[in-house]
């Protein structure tokens, strides 16, 4: 990477810890995040301590926080569950870009929208291709996914759209999309609709962090900031977009200054910890019901896989090693992977439950239990379901019925 020469400006402002810090090497930018994580972690205490954020958790009741936890604990299951199929049976058709590790993410902003009433009332969810959790917290039903992923003609979308294409409607979930960039560009413009009739609703997208090198990101929070929309862009920093660590392509250490140039709210959170997450989504979509436009949350995390599929991975254990396609760039160093899952959202919000006395250790290894039921029940069902047929390829891709001919101009 070319080092650019700074401004004063921009030399001041690292001077004096305002996070304008440009990697040196890869191991430097490495140790620096380190560092900032220590810092979201005290200086989220600190801002509670000051009333300068609100900790909303605090007013959840224990079914709610029961809530979040066992929404974590379905998503993990549920790709475990895929994963394990994956690598122990060959006829296994389906495939994903796995989530485990990021499952506080989807939760914790879940947790603070509105998931019922249909595509008119619901808050709207915008995925990637990487949409499992997305679609579980928002309350996709998790039978017709796991046969959706195996393209099975009575999956959540008759077969057509596979892991990276999934929607529904009836919760708000409006889809995955495979490309890394358009799916901004349509959120904004949901949330342009929802402003021109006056709803209540709002629009979140999910991005990785591959996603602030495309010109789609920063023309979402431009007009989303110019037009004030109710839009969240909620970018889920897992370190790496595919096979690349986002320090080749980010100068920042944290994304979330890109707000900045916008005059809008970057707010980076601890992706790890469920509770730290909602807090931020909380505010950032009350003020986007009052309308007072779009913010930026920027969440770090990690996922325990391969960028695709579960190379390096093992039946039923969690987590992938020794898989480095390319062993040039180092990727994902072996206790880098450990080091991140030492701090496991699943942990974290089980000890947190049991340390507020929401919870005891044998409610919550019934709810994990439960969840690994569930999961294992759905993928059973799915696997009986009929495939599609080749004669109904083009049944949905077009409009049926007559279009009344009209003349503009």
């Amino acid at each position: 990477m070319t080092m650019q020469s700074k401004t004063p400006s921009e030399t001041q402002d690292r001077e004096e810890g305002r996070g304008w810090t440009l990697p040196t090497s890869r191991r430097g930018f490495l140790a620096a995040l380190a560092g900032a994580g220590a810092a979201i972690s005290l200086g989220s205490k600190v801002a509670w301590a000051n009333g300068e954020i609100g900790f909303w958790a605090k007013d959840l009741t224990n079914e709610q926080l029961i809530h979040l936890y066992t929404t974590i604990q379905r998503i993990r299951w549920f790709e475990r569950t895929c994963v394990d199929k994956m690598l122990t049976e060959p006829g296994y058709r389906g495939y994903n870009h796995f989530y485990v590790g990021q499952e506080a993410v989807a939760t914790g902003v879940s947790a603070a929208l509105k998931n019922t009433g249909g595509v008119m009332e619901a808050d709207l969810v915008y995925s990637t291709h990487r949409p499992s959790g997305h679609a579980i917290a928002k309350g996709v039903e998790v039978k017709k996914m796991a046969a959706e992923y195996e393209f099975r003609a009575t999956g959540l979308n008759k077969g057509y759209a596979g892991e990276m294409h999934i929607a529904d409607k009836s919760v708000g979930f409006m889809g995955a999309d495979g490309m890394i960039g358009p799916g901004y560009v349509i959120a904004t413009g949901s949330a342009f609709a929802i402003r021109a009739r006056g709803s209540k609703q709002v629009v979140v997208n999910y991005g990785g962090d591959g996603t602030y090198a495309t010109p789609h990101f920063h023309s979402a929070l431009n007009n989303a900031a110019l037009l004030n929309l109710p839009f969240i862009y909620v970018l889920e920093n897992n370190l790496y977009h595919q096979y690349a660590h986002y320090s080749y392509s980010c100068p920042m250490k944290d994304i979330a200054i890109a707000a900045k140039t916008y005059g809008i709210p970057g707010v980076v959170v601890d992706g790890q910890d469920v509770i730290q997450v909602y807090n931020a989504a909380k505010q950032a979509v009350e003020r986007a019901r009052a309308g007072e436009g779009p913010t930026l949350i920027e969440a770090k995390t990690y996922r325990y896989y391969n960028h695709w599929g579960a190379p390096g991975a093992k039946p039923g254990e969690l987590g992938a090693f020794g898989y480095d396609p390319l062993a040039i760039t180092s990727f994902r160093p072996e206790r880098e992977v450990r080091a991140w899952m030492a701090r496991d959202p699943v942990d974290i919000s089980r000890n947190t439950l049991i340390h507020w006395g929401v919870l005891d250790r044998a409610k919550a290894d019934e709810i994990e239990t439960a969840a690994r039921a569930e999961m294992v029940e759905a993928f059973a069902w799915a696997d009986k379901q009929p495939l599609g047929k080749p004669e109904d390829g083009l049944k949905h891709v077009f409009v049926e019925g007559t279009v009344l001919p009209r003349q503009f101009g």
